[in-house]
């Protein structure tokens, strides 16, 4: 803790050093009833989309901003449960890219690699509750230069939190619907545009799961504060989340043949559990993974940035922010494949995390004549503790163990490592403005050294390794046709740096085979990444179309063995190249009376250049396409709002998706329709009473959500799938006061 203190100290003193991600293209404010849903990044040299709030407001109360994204272009989104927070099941990819090779920042801090083993950062869930973010900035690319990232190979989302500007007043809504939701929110806003202004908010949700037993439960808090002083402006932020989720049973497509979709875990069931774990199992199941006793997630996480805008003389702007995340996490699972001392034969294993990470960035942006330039640089250091260990149920009746709460006392600790990560980015970019012509020329680069110090090593692998790249070019331009058209283009070149964690990464194999790693030169991985589009923005359409070539390279493979459950260490090598081709459209149509329509479309050919090559096995993946990577995505919405009745119904189409290597096995295509309606009455308060309700999965229909739960095999079935929830309704009663 005292080391991460002295370096924020430091950082502050070293932000007279340029850097920072949210300067000259800082987000529209949100929260305008003016406000369009969706801006299709009017004036920039890339791909790039902006999420208002009212696209969340929208939604059923506590969707996660992930699932508000899925109607953009190439960009895939799936869970297991009807808000798309389920953390075990949340994915994300874009444009073939998953979501450990994206970039996530909130309000330019950065939140890692959104891995469910949970290294370098938090998802963006448990860093800002839903009703307090303002704008979504989805780039299909690379991302802006400056963003506070080293693993954004196929794209960013950046998060900005919503700046209260109304005066003093509260919001509140509550929500209670399908298997027995209940959620409460409030926030208490305060100060006035231009002045010092905020807002401290709180939410509790609480949720059984659609299928088998448990639950899943969240509490967060939230606080933002913003003081002007003379041509300065300081801001602070404050976020604690206490989150417990009960898993879903893993599935296969032969397991969703014999068993159903609605099969789960035993749990509440624990003498069946023990039954099973002796085997001795009730059909139609049949063997030990079919299910488990019980399985969670718990995570904790605090959060707090402080920052200071500056302006320095005519154009000149300084930022910088400081921040710190600290985070305790368990993983666990009831394991039927060791049994606990006193006779109990199964245990409950844990993965464990302990993050204690802090950094500060900051920019530097200049004005002169027609260009802008800005220089900027990013240090971050991470101590993340991790540990897989065991710990007894009480006894052959009595399971002594609640999975919903941290466990303690362990009876074994297979290995526990202390891993230290530091981060150093800079960038430089310069934007020339010629008339209707705009030209960004940039390039940043980073160092991340990793090391890995075991306290107990068990099997798995200690030592050093870094990625280092110090030049990454970026390149584009925009042009304007007319007021309302415009054509864009551009190259982008990014390198990911390797991870440090004992789940994933080059640290999560063999000490043998992390030495032949380093003894050979393990690469990291790295994508090219050309765009060509155009927009078109008028008071009846806004629109836009583009077309993309990536080429990803030194792709890491890291090949599970045996069942999840298990542990076992994973083979990681660089294995080739990846190919994407893909189209994108999306628009949306204001046809008058309150009404709209909104559509996209897109489609990506990713495929694998090469054959995987192992010391016994030649795996013929060479044209075959990237697992997890619909080819054809298509979503349509119709919207009416006349300010009292207001109501939406959206579909999302997603083909089919392969879950091995060798595109042997796939789960079908699917439609969603989801559907909200609603009323506002005047109530003489500060904002009308609302009355809303949403179904998710309207026609509910079976399918498989999520795939890859427990990785891609090369060939075959395996235990990896999620269903999807089935129909769900909320209703919520809304009130601004």
């Amino acid at each position: 803790m005292r080391k991460i203190t002295v370096m924020l100290l430091a950082g502050v003193a070293f932000g007279s050093v340029p850097v920072m991600a949210q300067q000259s293209n800082a987000p529209t404010t949100a929260g305008s009833e003016e406000a369009e849903i969706v801006v299709f990044g009017q004036g920039e040299t890339r791909q790039v989309q902006e999420v208002s709030s009212k696209e969340l407001l929208i939604l059923a109360p506590g969707t996660s901003p992930l699932k508000a994204i899925e109607k953009l272009p190439s960009v895939s989104f799936q869970s297991a449960d009807p808000f798309g927070t389920y953390e075990w099941s949340s994915r994300v990819s874009i444009r073939g890219f998953n979501q450990n090779q994206l970039g996530y920042t909130l309000d330019g801090i950065p939140l890692g690699d959104s891995s469910y083993g949970n290294n370098n950062g938090l998802h963006i869930g448990r860093a800002i509750i839903s009703e307090n973010i303002g704008v979504t900035r989805v780039s299909q690319g690379s991302g802006s230069i400056g963003t506070q990232a080293t693993n954004n190979l196929g794209g960013t989302l950046e998060f900005f939190s919503a700046d209260p500007s109304d005066g003093f007043g509260a919001d509140a809504n509550l929500t209670y619907g399908s298997s027995n939701t209940m959620r409460a929110f409030g926030r208490i806003n305060f100060g006035e545009a231009g002045g010092v202004r905020g807002f401290l908010s709180g939410v509790y949700h609480n949720a059984d799961k659609w299928k088998g037993g448990g639950e899943q439960r969240s509490m967060h808090v939230n606080a933002k504060a913003i003081i002007p002083v003379g041509d300065a402006e300081f801001d602070g932020f404050f976020s604690y989340s206490d989150r417990a989720e009960q898993d879903y049973q893993d599935l296969s497509l032969e397991m969703i043949n014999r068993l159903g979709y609605d099969h789960d875990n035993y749990f509440p069931d624990y003498a069946k559990a023990i039954a099973a774990a002796r085997g001795v199992y009730v059909a139609p199941i049949n063997n030990l993974d079919d299910s488990y006793y019980d399985a969670s997630g718990l995570r904790k996480d605090t959060l707090a940035s402080y920052g200071l805008s500056a302006t320095l003389a005519d154009g000149v702007t300084f930022k910088i922010k400081a921040y710190y995340h600290n985070n305790t996490g368990q993983g666990t699972w009831g394991t039927p494949y060791v049994p606990s001392p006193n006779g109990v034969p199964m245990s409950a294993r844990t993965t464990e995390y302990d993050i204690q990470r802090g950094g500060v960035f900051s920019s530097l942006n200049a004005e002169v004549g027609d260009h802008e330039v800005t220089v900027g640089s990013w240090y971050e250091h991470n101590d993340f503790t991790q540990a897989r260990r065991f710990y007894a149920y009480e006894s052959n009746t009595t399971p002594g163990l609640d999975h919903t709460k941290f466990l303690t006392n362990p009876f074994f600790t297979q290995w526990l490592f202390d891993f230290n990560t530091d981060t150093l980015q800079y960038y430089v970019q310069d934007k020339i403005s010629l008339g209707d012509l705009t030209i960004n020329l940039g390039w940043k680069g980073f160092q991340v050294n990793n090391e890995s110090d075991p306290r107990i090593q068990g099997s798995l692998a200690a030592g050093k390794i870094k990625s280092q790249d110090w030049f990454q070019p970026h390149a584009g331009v925009a042009y304007k046709l007319t007021d309302k058209a415009e054509i864009f283009g551009g190259f982008t070149q990014v390198t990911r740096a390797f991870v440090s964690s004992a789940t994933s990464g080059p640290f999560a194999t063999t000490q043998a085979g992390f030495n032949a790693l380093v003894t050979r030169g393990l690469k990291p991985e790295s994508s090219d990444t050309f765009e060509l589009g155009a927009r078109y923005n008028d008071n009846v359409f806004n629109g836009v179309i583009g077309v993309y070539y990536v080429n990803f390279r030194n792709r890491l493979l890291g090949v599970q063995t045996g069942a999840g459950i298990v542990g076992n260490p994973a083979i990681l090598q660089n294995v080739g190249s990846v190919r994407s081709l893909g189209f994108e459209a999306a628009g949306d149509v204001r046809l008058g009376g309150g009404m709209t329509l909104f559509a996209s479309y897109s489609y990506t050919g990713a495929t694998y250049r090469e054959n995987v090559i192992t010391p016994t096995a030649v795996i013929a993946t060479k044209g075959k396409e990237v697992v997890d990577t619909p080819k054809h995505l298509l979503r349509g919405e119709f919207a009416y709002d006349n300010d009292a009745f207001f109501g939406r119904v959206g579909a999302n189409y997603m083909s089919k998706r392969y879950f091995n290597y060798l595109n042997d096995r796939s789960v079908p295509s699917r439609v969603l329709v989801d559907a909200t309606v609603g009323y506002r009455l005047d109530a003489g308060l500060r904002a009308p009473l609302e009355l809303q309700l949403n179904a998710t999965n309207l026609f509910g229909i079976d399918y498989v959500s999520t795939i890859g739960s427990n990785g891609f095999g090369n060939s075959g079935d395996n235990q990896t799938l999620l269903a999807g929830s089935p129909r769900q309704v909320f209703v919520t009663l809304k009130a601004g006061f």
